[in-house]
């Protein structure tokens, strides 16, 4: 067994090797090291154990235990964990001679099953069916179903006349559609779009996805037009290392390499941009695939969020 606390003590002394988050307690690679070499001492001075010895170890946490572990690496005895049996009603003997093998069973408790069903964020596949129908709709049927559905709440040129809904002109096809079988599937729930979207076939979606798409075209790849306040400009260009934030520019900005459903949000509706960031901080909107909304949204304060949404507004 290398010794690979050794190793890490020459080169890395100060950087921390372990915290232990019920007490905050940490150890850095230096201070291991150290502690494994008086441990290996004392273990080999007055009990004798040596290589190939097996020891049972009743560690009170986490970091005692990993202090055992790096003294075993020194000595190369071999480590029998009772602590797992203790959590699992097993007295010492019993945890020794099941991790021994000498008695059946396990050693630890059993991990516990759950029977809580996996729902995916949302239900779309960017599969060759669907990118092709998306490329080759029929303009026909988008237009009618503009007119005759969606313009009540969208405008008739996809300038929606009240704040309640999103602008759709220029939108980007795929981001309409995916918001659409969103709303159909329930993965996006919407008193408004939900009955709306469960009626329309794929046919439909695709079709008035790319009518909406064709109405304004330059929206999605618009350019920063102007400097907002030093903070809120450092949100949309770089973002928050510190708190995993990347800048939206990242996805929503000119040439980005975000997710092929990233949507248009030059010229929204400030309070609809907010309420959307709202929604994915607390939870309430979740189909985000990979979770990307509601990590970077729930990070932000109210009045980032705020401030992105009227940036965002006058773009």
């Amino acid at each position: 067994m290398k010794d690979w606390t050794s190793k890490w003590a020459l080169y890395s002394p100060d950087k921390t090797a372990l915290k232990e988050y019920e007490t905050g307690r940490t150890l850095t690679y230096g201070q291991l090291n150290r502690l494994g070499n008086r441990m290996a001492f004392h273990l080999q001075r007055t009990f004798g154990v040596g290589k190939g010895d097996r020891v049972a170890v009743l560690a009170e946490n986490c970091l005692e235990y990993v202090v055992l572990f790096a003294a075993a690496q020194k000595l190369g005895f071999i480590l029998v964990p009772v602590i797992q049996g203790q959590r699992a009603d097993l007295d010492v003997w019993a945890s020794v001679c099941r991790a021994l093998g000498i008695q059946p069973g396990s050693p630890s408790a059993t991990t516990p099953q759950s029977t809580v069903k996996a729902t995916p964020a949302s239900l779309v596949a960017w599969n060759p069916e669907v990118l092709a129908s998306l490329s080759h709709p029929d303009p026909k049927i988008g237009q009618q179903l503009a007119q005759d559905v969606c313009s009540a709440c969208h405008g008739a040129t996809g300038i929606s006349p009240s704040a309640q809904f999103p602008h759709l002109a220029g939108q980007s096809a795929m981001a309409i559609y995916k918001q659409l079988h969103d709303f159909r599937s329930g993965a996006r729930v919407n008193e408004q779009m939900t009955p709306v979207a469960q009626q329309l076939t794929e046919e439909q979606m695709t079709a008035v996805a790319d009518h909406y798409a064709s109405l304004v075209g330059g929206t999605l790849d618009r350019r920063l037009d102007w400097t907002a306040d030093p903070a809120t400009d450092h949100l949309v260009r770089t973002g928050d290392v510190a708190r995993a934030i990347p800048g939206c520019q990242s996805c929503h900005g000119a040439g980005a390499g975000g997710p092929m459903e990233t949507p248009t949000i030059s010229h929204q509706y400030r309070e609809y941009l907010a309420l959307q960031l709202d929604s994915f901080a607390n939870g309430t909107r979740h189909n985000d695939v990979f979770s990307r909304m509601r990590t970077i949204a729930s990070q932000l304060t109210p009045e980032e969020i705020d401030a992105l949404a009227r940036y965002y507004s006058t773009q």
